[in-house]
């Protein structure tokens, strides 16, 4: 009997522990500066994990390097379900064809939780620029070679403005910037002519008149923002660039835990009021299991390194 009830305890321990998490605040670490259209969703995210897992969840930015320096910290965590990433295509999918000597590895250095939804992004100039439309714009690039500057403030700008470039023929010269608020207030004060920017980010100073939007970087229309044409719309063939979002923590987390954060996520995600507040902010939230998530990070990781090739953008 002593034997049997030994076993027993040993069988509930687990149940036990995992029943206990959090028992302690969790930290979401953030790539981007606050402001970003990442870390406003992130925020919406951290506080409903917080409610439905009657806990702390604290949001931390780190900005900086294509995001890879909130990566590698994140990487580098105790997998114990206490530090968590909310990621995107940047520092998963394309940091790895823009920079060399990545510090950490996009796929085995982590733990796949739960996708979170697609952040859809659309090209927007500053009023000055004498284009109501993507057409108007390349017009106006070809007479002008190598005189309008765009903007990034993530991998998705970068990536989306090269490929821009190439499909419609035109020179444009890049200015990096460590984080979308920056590059677009520069581009509102006319510094720098356009970029491609989250809707989040963007769509406010779009609706003060303060910046135009001519596209939405997808082949076609975006549920959030149905208004405003699609680059095949607008005469640029094969363009869809969209950006994604998910949750990760450190390789080696708990599969209880997992589950644990994975379900709480699903919630999220099919909660009609959070939905409506994601929506404003121009995310389209879902989600899914563990392994569809992971499954998905492979394919990006394909997806990104041919679209950075394709551009005439990849590091050697």
């Amino acid at each position: 009997m002593a034997a049997a009830a030994l076993a027993m305890a040993c069988l509930l321990a687990p149940t036990a522990a995992s029943a206990a998490y959090p028992d302690r605040p969790i930290t979401l670490i953030v790539p981007f500066p606050a402001g970003s259209g990442t870390d406003a969703v992130g925020r919406i995210f951290a506080a409903e994990l917080g409610r439905i897992l009657n806990g702390q969840v604290i949001v931390e930015n780190k900005p900086g390097g294509n995001a890879t320096i909130a990566a590698s910290y994140v990487a580098r965590a105790k997998p114990d379900g206490y530090t968590l990433f909310v990621s995107t295509n940047t520092p998963q999918s394309a940091a790895p064809y823009l920079m060399k000597n990545l510090p950490y590895d996009p796929v085995k250095d982590f733990t796949p939780i739960a996708r979170g939804g697609n952040l859809p992004f659309i090209l927007v100039v500053n009023p000055r620029v004498p284009a109501k439309s993507v057409q108007e714009l390349v017009a106006y690039a070809k007479a002008h070679p190598g005189k309008l500057t765009y903007a990034s403030g993530n991998s998705t700008g970068i990536v989306a403005g090269a490929t821009f470039a190439r499909r419609a023929g035109i020179e444009m010269v890049h200015i990096p910037y460590k984080g979308t608020p920056q590059a677009i207030t520069d581009v509102v004060g006319g510094q720098v002519d356009m970029m491609f920017t989250d809707v989040a980010s963007g769509l406010p100073f779009v609706q003060s008149g303060k910046m135009r939007a001519l596209a939405v970087s997808t082949a076609a229309r975006s549920s959030v923002v149905p208004d405003i044409p699609s680059m095949e719309d607008a005469g640029i063939p094969d363009f869809d660039i969209n950006s994604w979002n998910g949750y990760f923590g450190p390789a080696g987390m708990p599969p209880d835990v997992v589950k644990t954060l994975n379900a709480a996520i699903n919630r999220i995600v099919a909660e009609p009021q959070v939905r409506k507040q994601l929506a404003v902010l121009g995310f389209d939230a879902f989600s899914g299991t563990p392994e569809d998530f992971a499954a998905f990070v492979q394919q990006q990781l394909t997806l990104w390194g041919k679209l950075i090739k394709d551009a005439g953008i990849e590091q050697q």
